[in-house]
């Protein structure tokens, strides 16, 4: 069954007769016969009664009650596949570290609907092993985070570095001091990202070093984490884009590679099979918005 088919039905009943259907349609009326019996055929039904030119079946007239609707949807379906073709719908999947969350990703977002506004976006927020394991079982398309420690799976863009920072209350004894020693971090409770964060596995490498082991405790939204050092004698371990509450300040320790490189993170291979041209304008407008923000001193 195809659209000429339906449509020569339609015009038969609209007209009359073959003839009349044919010289409308600008076919010969050949054309027109064929085309009703491959239909008939295709439905398994007769639809005009042998013998009068136009007279319907009592199948044919069932089909001629749904004759506009299929028409209509099988025209909606062509202009659905015309569009996917072209790539003005369907979805893009994206994630993020928090500090995407607040501007980068939605200022990116409305940008990206003035030119896409059928097109649908899924976007979720994680730590970069979550969202490594996310593209690597296809879920994202793309994700800005660090670089994981596995990265052969993955094709990653450097964009910006993100620096390890400790927090702690502004009454804190810490507060006062600079250039402080991780050994005498260590005399206080630590809070950090979970288990999984990126920068975290970072800190258990310089943890290591030390004999006595940390009183770490984890706290997997890191931006929540200046909430739990607040009015404590814990010393709290973020990102420098985490943003700080008024009796929160970071302080000046001193650790060796303090830096996290983020970026663009897809599967390996994806680049070359998968990325539509969505995906790809997507990536371009998050990038320029990025620079549109480092130019004000900030990375989100």
């Amino acid at each position: 069954m195809d659209l000429k088919e339906l449509t020569a039905f339609k015009t038969i009943l609209e007209e009359g007769t073959f003839s009349r259907a044919a010289e409308k349609l600008n076919y010969a009326q050949s054309t027109i016969t064929s085309q009703i019996q491959r239909l008939e055929k295709e439905l398994g039904i007769p639809l005009f009664n042998r013998g009068w030119d136009a007279e319907l079946t009592r199948a044919g007239h069932m089909l001629a009650a749904e004759i506009d609707s299929l028409i209509q949807h099988w025209n909606y379906i062509s202009e659905q596949a015309k569009a996917l073709q072209q790539d003005e719908i369907g979805s893009v999947r994206i994630g993020g570290i928090e500090s995407m969350m607040e501007t980068v990703f939605p200022n990116a977002l409305r940008k990206f609907r003035e030119h896409k506004p059928n097109m649908q976006c899924h976007v979720v927020a994680g730590n970069t092993d979550f969202l490594s394991q996310s593209i690597l079982q296809k879920e994202l398309d793309f994700a800005i985070c660090g670089e994981p420690s596995d990265a052969s799976p993955f094709y990653f863009q450097p964009l910006y570095q993100e620096r390890i920072t400790f927090i702690a209350d502004q009454a804190h004894p810490l507060c006062a001091q600079e250039n402080i020693s991780l050994e005498e971090v260590l005399h206080y409770p630590i809070i950090a990202g979970g288990p999984n964060c990126l920068y975290s596995l970072r800190l258990s490498k310089h943890f290591a070093r030390f004999e006595s082991s940390p009183n770490l405790n984890t706290v997997s939204q890191i931006s929540s984490i200046p909430h739990f050092v607040k009015n404590t004698s814990a010393v709290g371990v973020v990102l420098d884009t985490t943003p700080l509450m008024q009796e929160v300040a970071a302080i000046d320790v001193n650790i060796a590679d303090p830096l996290i490189q983020i970026g663009f993170l897809q599967r390996r291979g994806a680049q070359e099979y998968m990325q539509s041209p969505s995906a790809n304008l997507l990536m371009q407008i998050i990038r320029e918005e990025m620079e549109r923000g480092s130019k004000h001193g900030k990375h989100s």
